[in-house]
């Protein structure tokens, strides 16, 4: 395994790539889908680690502080892919009674869960960005048109890393202009 400043070095790169990428504003969404036991080496959901859950949370949410953007974090199939996220981030989502933890719901959703000031869950959110680590399936929470971003880090200790942005549809076919800052 990779050590816990390894994992924070390359997370660290990751998430300043993507906000950069994703020309990320104020208020919008990164969704962090993550299997810390891909990170460690292992098959998803088989060898979960909440000191490398904790050390990505540092990194994410200080790059989410200084960047003004919003965090959700993909819980782990047990729950459905449902989202931990700040209560301050709800618009029109509906909330869900659950409560992830190391084994429903992942290191990465529980650590978020512990560190948010006013956690919630909630089923689907339409997010602006978004990292994969280790192969969790972000998509589903991403707006259309999902674009891919491709990084210089390629993993997060051994665990496969992608990364998306969106844009807004382009309408209107051969006879429309675009705005080509939008792509």
């Amino acid at each position: 395994m990779k050590s816990l400043e390894d994992i924070r070095t390359a997370a660290h790169q990751a998430i300043e790539e993507l906000v950069e990428a994703a020309k990320l504003q104020a208020g919008e969404i990164v969704v962090i889908g993550c299997s810390t036991s891909e990170i460690k080496g292992s098959k998803i959901g088989s060898d979960s680690s909440m000191d490398i859950a904790q050390v990505l949370w540092d990194e994410f949410k200080a790059a989410a502080d200084r960047g003004n953007f919003e965090l959700a974090f993909q819980c782990c199939e047990h729950l459905n892919r449902a989202l931990v996220i700040d209560r301050s981030t709800v618009t029109n989502q509906t909330i869900v009674n659950v409560v992830p933890w190391e084994h429903a719901g992942g290191s990465m959703a529980t650590t978020a869960y512990k560190n948010f000031d006013d956690p919630v869950v909630v089923e689907f959110i339409q997010a602006d960005a978004g990292l994969d680590i280790g192969d969790t399936f972000i998509g589903m929470h991403l707006k259309h048109v999902c674009v891919p971003v491709r990084l210089s880090v390629k993993e997060i200790g051994q665990a496969h890393l992608t990364a998306a942005r969106v844009r807004p549809k382009s309408i209107g076919g051969p006879r429309a202009h675009y705005d080509e800052s939008l792509l």
